[in-house]
């Protein structure tokens, strides 16, 4: 395609339309959460509804930007953007102003700046960039592991801050990754860890270890249908764990059950080791490693918790498990979002007629909690066409990275679908109560113009490089 074309023809009106729309939803839903009756003008700068309203021409201004830029500037610039992004990460942890015990921003007059928001856009295009140079090569560990670095990188420099809500978007692009060929026993392995992590929380571990042992061996079985060779693994297993039981039961008392457990699993593998090798049992041996990792990670979970998370954190995953109780302390805010959604009721109370909204029940109503607001003024009625909304212009991000001719534009769009996905389901589920309260924006709807400007560059980038589809980045 000549590069004379006139780009605005082919940008996709539809994402454009819903970005405006949410934009303007979202800056309506700040007036009603933060609306003060000596200052009825929604343009009164000196309101969050004031500033948002500049965050929000600043972010089309951005948009416009955006578009205007060549597309093979996002290809060979890719690097460069996440370094400097990667820099101000760094710079942010000895340089950024401090807000409630997170050092996030940096305070330029009477702007701030969260370098995390840009962050994520900087990630996915130098991950787009890096597997564009390595296409279908994601089935080989000396390929994955740099990509997982391209995502861990600024994950763990945000969790230094600590920002565990972002931490965990960066995670999503493993999504991509997943998308774009790597093998699904690492994908899956990844969700079977966040399963086992919250069972690790609410049963015994020696018990859940067990169950394990017996699922591993049912699958052992359903794999070979081999009885024999299950029962005779089954009975090494009695053989040295009942022996080390008994020399720490009446000998040593010092070894606890759980490193019983894990000495007999390593033990045992050692015994089969043979078979498996001539047998060339692969999947035993997979089975066996999932069996033996699952283990050792389901003791070191008790430690992560207590010593990673700071205390308010592990109150709020207690709270959403149901360990705790606590509407007046940590929490408090989530007590005060599900009477806000409950009692918006099946049309909601009206627009600037919520009670909880208007008594400022919900703490950080107007970013973290905005969906409050819509579930109270607009009932089931507005969250649900907001719930719409947001998956209406996923499927069409989706429609749109599919139709791509360019690994690279492919892969990034992949990525602005993952953020933008994680932002969505996690705001909306930690207002309901079945994520823990992270911290995190609704996309286009949040106050702030970090994330705001943020979520605007990462998707117009998308959108250009989609109007330019036809093109050869290269």
């Amino acid at each position: 395609m000549p590069r004379n074309v006139n780009i605005w023809y082919r940008i996709d009106k539809v994402t454009v339309f819903l970005f405006l729309l949410m934009m303007i939803v979202g800056w309506f839903n700040i007036y009603a959460a933060v609306y003060n009756e000596e200052h009825k003008d929604i343009l009164d700068f000196s309101q969050r509804y004031g500033k948002q309203f500049i965050w929000v021409i600043a972010a089309i201004v951005l948009a416009v930007l955006v578009v205007i830029i060549d597309t093979r500037f996002y290809l060979f610039f890719a690097w460069g953007v996440y370094a400097v992004l990667v820099i101000l990460l760094i710079l942010v942890l000895f340089f950024g102003k401090e807000v409630n015990g997170a050092r996030s921003w940096f305070q330029i007059g009477p702007l701030t700046i969260q370098p995390s928001e840009f962050a994520k856009f900087a990630t996915a295009l130098a991950l787009a960039g890096y597997l564009n140079n390595h296409k279908g090569e994601l089935t080989r560990l000396r390929v994955i592991l740099p990509a997982a670095a391209i995502i861990f990188l600024p994950a763990l420099l945000t969790a230094k801050q600590p920002d565990m809500g972002s931490t965990v978007v960066f995670f999503s692009f493993f999504i991509v990754l997943f998308r774009e060929g790597m093998s699904p026993y690492i994908f899956v392995s990844g969700l079977l860890m966040i399963i086992l992590f919250f069972l690790t929380l609410l049963m015994d571990n020696l018990l859940l270890g067990l169950i394990l042992v017996a699922l591993a061996f049912f699958l052992t079985w359903f794999v070979t249908r081999k009885t024999k060779l299950s029962f005779t693994g089954l009975g090494i297993i009695l053989l040295i764990g009942g022996s080390l039981f008994a020399l720490d039961h009446f000998v040593l008392r010092s070894i606890g059950n759980e490193y019983i457990l894990i000495i007999t699993l390593i033990l045992a593998g050692l015994a089969f080791a043979y078979y498996i090798y001539q047998k060339k049992a692969m999947s035993i041996l997979v089975i066996y490693l999932f069996l033996l990792g699952s283990i050792i990670y389901i003791n070191s979970v008790d430690f992560a918790f207590n010593n990673l998370l700071k205390p308010h954190q592990r109150e709020r995953v207690e709270i959403m498990l149901g360990f705790k109780s606590d509407p007046h302390g940590t929490g408090y805010n989530l007590n005060q979002s599900l009477i806000s959604i409950g009692s918006g009721g099946f049309g909601g109370k009206g627009y600037l007629q919520g009670t909880q909204t208007k008594f400022k029940f919900v703490p950080a109503q107007s970013t973290d909690f905005i969906f409050c607001t819509v579930g109270e003024e607009w009932g089931f009625v507005g969250s649900f066409v907001t719930v719409g909304l947001y998956l209406f212009l996923l499927l069409r991000l989706i429609k749109l990275a599919e139709r791509q001719r360019s690994v690279f534009s492919r892969i990034y769009g992949y990525g602005v679908i993952s953020v933008l996905f994680t932002h969505f389901f996690i705001n909306i589920g930690m207002t309901i109560g079945i994520v823990p309260v992270i911290g995190i924006p609704l996309p286009f709807f949040s106050y702030g113009g970090s994330s705001l400007w943020g979520f605007t560059i990462l998707l117009f980038i998308f959108l250009r490089l989609d109007a330019s589809r036809t093109e050869y980045l290269i």
